[in-house]
């Protein structure tokens, strides 16, 4: 902690009065410190949940989660359900096969960036066709690095 005395200035007064110009971080440092305390207090009790002893049940495990239907358009016009590349002729039937047997109700879509925005609708209308109800379109949040191209 630190203490500013005035120095003379020969005014005839004996000192020159000026404002400080320090700027005390004392009290911000120690309303930190209480923060800092309570949350790691806090903390703890938070992440842990209230005791219970649970009832024994007979019902089956539930399943695992399916993995989400994603439909990829590429640049070169290239089509893939899920990672498997599909023929544009074999498309609509596939698709349509893979919904009546896994009966999803929605499909994801990515396209590349570079895509024209006329072969995206082509697709959605496919997807649509194909008894997909609901479709998401996928993209790549700003700022986020490119980790794999687009297929």
């Amino acid at each position: 902690m630190a203490i500013s005395f005035d120095q003379p200035n020969g005014s005839g007064d004996g000192f020159d009065y000026r404002p400080m110009s320090e700027i005390n971080v004392t009290p911000l440092v120690d309303v930190m410190l209480v923060l800092l305390v309570i949350f790691m207090v806090t903390a703890p009790l938070m992440v842990q949940g209230v005791p219970l002893e649970l009832p024994k049940t007979s019902a089956a495990k539930l399943a695992q989660p399916k993995r989400p239907m994603v439909i990829s358009l590429g640049r070169d016009g290239a089509l893939y359900i899920r990672d498997e590349r599909i023929s544009t002729a074999q498309f609509s039937a596939r698709l349509a096969a893979v919904h009546a047997t896994e009966g999803d109700e929605i499909v994801y879509v990515r396209a590349d960036r570079g895509t024209l925005y006329g072969d995206v609708m082509s697709l959605l209308s496919r997807v649509g066709a194909s008894g997909y109800a609901h479709v998401s379109l996928l993209a790549q949040p700003e700022g986020a690095s490119e980790a794999a191209p687009a297929r």
